[in-house]
């Protein structure tokens, strides 16, 4: 409905700047015929003019002098619109005929140089003018003279000027609006239609993005407009695939909080009960309490933070110097790869610490070191601690820590690269969620640093970069001062 609504607005003022347009082009183009072909007829019709002449003239010229009447001269001087007609010839200067006393010349034009602009001008003027003044024009003279000079009245060029206006103004805007016209239904067709419909799309996606019939159906041309067509269905498709995804997850938080809500009453209350294994006078029960109570803890933690991931954000870290060797082992407590047959290798510089948070960094590993253990029990094959391995590198490089942690399993596939730590697209293994990647990269940035997949590596391994916080001076020395 709101396609029909927008695209019949959008049409027409499209269509209206298109007539415009038009209409604008097509009297720029019977200017530009009509101003060449006026100075043409002008300079024909003047042309013509002084060739009757001639014939005149030649008259003239063969009657012995005074011989001719002077009716009869003047009849001939009529027949060709001239009021007088002058021969010159070697040094004499010859009056052949004059119909009235001299008039008064107002525009003198020599056929004998080329005309050029000069004839557009003295055409305009003749007709701005109205055809009330007089002309004298030069041309070529019979019998080997010099020049045959005419002077004759501009009317009757005038109203063959304004006939020939006329007459081509009328033929031109004809033929202007007949081109106008064809090229308007041309173009509407063409462009203004698709661009409309285009348009009209866009406008109806934009009010209802979920709706799936809203997505533009491409018309299969092969020039921009179908190219834009594509494109844009394209676009409109992948982002009413993400609106539908965002739903659900929206739906799958809401979820979540109320099983979060439930779920720390039961660990807080497994809590409880862990802690009373403290007092067993077993000494191995009382060794796995300690355990057992520490991961209940982070348990209740995680529960905690839960809703942070998907509300805001990870919470601010609370950075302090830790030994990597310690967040390490609780790792591979954590991971039981024992139980699991996979290899367990370290190689962390001794006395290496780090400064950060020392939960969020365990997080941050044991999501690589989990994903590790899920691709290296994918292979579907026995496992065996001496090949199917996971190691962690840990060194120091100036003011930066480097943690490594990588597998010996088959690695991430080129699909999994391309979204590695956006969270539900980024999963390595089929029916993951992507989460473990993309809050394990949240936790690293939130601390400055930088985690990434190192390439050309056999299996998979995860480079983690953080660098140490610069020492506020001021705020050392206002602390020692307080000691």
């Amino acid at each position: 409905m709101a396609d029909e609504t927008a695209r019949p607005t959008v049409r027409r003022r499209f269509s209206a700047k298109l007539l415009r347009l038009t209409s604008a082009f097509v009297m720029l183009a019977v200017v530009l015929v009509y101003v060449p072909s006026l100075a043409s007829f002008y300079e024909r019709w003047v042309t013509d003019r002084v060739a009757r002449a001639h014939s005149v003239a030649l008259i003239l010229d063969a009657a012995p002098e005074g011989m001719l009447p002077e009716d009869l001269a003047r009849r001939l001087l009529r027949s060709v619109g001239a009021r007088l007609v002058v021969l010159k010839t070697g040094e004499t200067r010859r009056l052949l005929a004059l119909s009235d006393p001299p008039p008064e010349v107002s525009r003198s034009v020599d056929l004998r140089e080329r005309q050029g602009f000069s004839a557009l001008t003295n055409a305009f003027g003749v007709l701005f003018s109205g055809g009330t003044g007089v002309m004298r024009l030069v041309g070529e003279a019979p019998m080997g003279g010099q020049y045959l000079e005419v002077v004759a009245d501009e009317a009757p060029l005038y109203a063959a000027l304004l006939r020939f206006s006329r007459n081509m103004l009328g033929l031109s805007l004809l033929l202007a609006a007949l081109t106008g016209v064809l090229l308007y239904l041309l173009l509407d067709r063409m462009i203004v239609r698709p661009v409309a419909r285009l348009t009209g799309r866009i406008v109806a996606f934009g009010r209802d993005p979920q709706d799936a019939g809203a997505i533009i159906v491409p018309s299969g041309r092969d020039d921009e407009i179908g190219l834009a067509e594509t494109e844009l269905a394209a676009m409109q498709r992948e982002l009413h695939a993400e609106l539908q995804s965002k739903a659900r997850l929206a739906a799958l938080g809401l979820a979540v909080a109320k099983i979060n809500h439930d779920l720390r009453n039961l660990l807080a209350s497994a809590q409880l009960a862990s802690e009373r294994l403290a007092d067993s006078p077993d000494p191995f029960v009382r060794r796995l309490s300690g355990k057992l109570v520490s991961t209940l803890e982070r348990a209740v933690a995680y529960c905690t933070q839960t809703l942070a991931y998907g509300a805001a954000k990870e919470p601010e870290p609370q950075r302090r110097d830790v030994e990597v060797s310690e967040i390490v082992e609780s790792v591979r407590q954590t991971l039981d790869l024992d139980g699991a047959k996979i290899g367990w290798t370290e190689a962390i510089e001794r006395g290496l610490s780090i400064d950060a948070d020392p939960d969020q960094l365990f997080r941050v590993l044991l999501n690589l070191g989990r994903n590790a253990r899920q691709a290296l029990e994918s292979q579907g094959r026995e496992l065996d601690p001496a090949r199917d391995q996971i190691r962690i590198v840990g060194r120091r490089e100036g003011t930066m820590v480097i943690l490594e942690l990588s597998d010996t399993g088959p690695g991430v596939s080129e699909r999994a690269r391309e979204n590695l730590f956006s969270a539900f697209k980024g999963s390595t293994r089929a029916g993951g969620t992507g989460l473990g990647l993309a809050i394990a990269a949240e936790i690293v940035r939130a601390h400055g640093g930088q985690i990434n997949l190192v390439e050309g590596t056999i299996g998979a391994t995860f480079r983690i970069a953080i660098a140490d916080r610069v020492i506020d001076l001021r705020e050392r020395a206002a602390q020692r001062s307080i000691a």
